[in-house]
């Protein structure tokens, strides 16, 4: 059973900085790339960033490039996302997701084959 668990949302203050983590299991995930969305309240679900398994290539949304840096931790099966200069835009809740790697980057949340259950970040201005 494919899992893929969020965790370090929290509250913090603009400007501040979160690093969320997602552990994957239930699967090798050796041909997959994973990525990070993030979801407000009445929009719809945003693209932040994406990374091959190995961790050698990364992409990421313009609005986060600069302040947001994926990585990951083969070893541990996990996923992180550092958020830094955190703005009150980037309050919503943000998903880990997984999809197979197909020879591009996908940025389409339909696109994604697993997906974690969201961890609230909270950005007070």
């Amino acid at each position: 059973q494919v899992q893929l668990v969020e965790s370090g949302g929290g509250l913090v203050q603009a400007g501040g900085s979160l690093r969320l983590s997602c552990a994957a299991s239930g699967r090798s995930f050796s041909s997959y790339h994973m990525g990070w969305f993030r979801q407000a309240p009445g929009k719809e679900r945003e693209f932040v960033a994406v990374i091959n398994w190995s961790g050698g290539r990364t992409y990421y949304a313009d609005s986060v490039k600069g302040r947001f840096t994926i990585s990951i931790d083969n070893a541990k099966n996990t996923v992180y996302l550092q958020m830094t200069s955190l703005k009150a835009e980037d309050t919503a809740v943000y998903f880990c997701a997984a999809v197979r790697d197909g020879g591009r980057w996908y940025r389409r949340a339909t696109d994604y084959d697993y997906w974690g259950q969201g961890t609230q970040v909270t950005v007070s201005s």
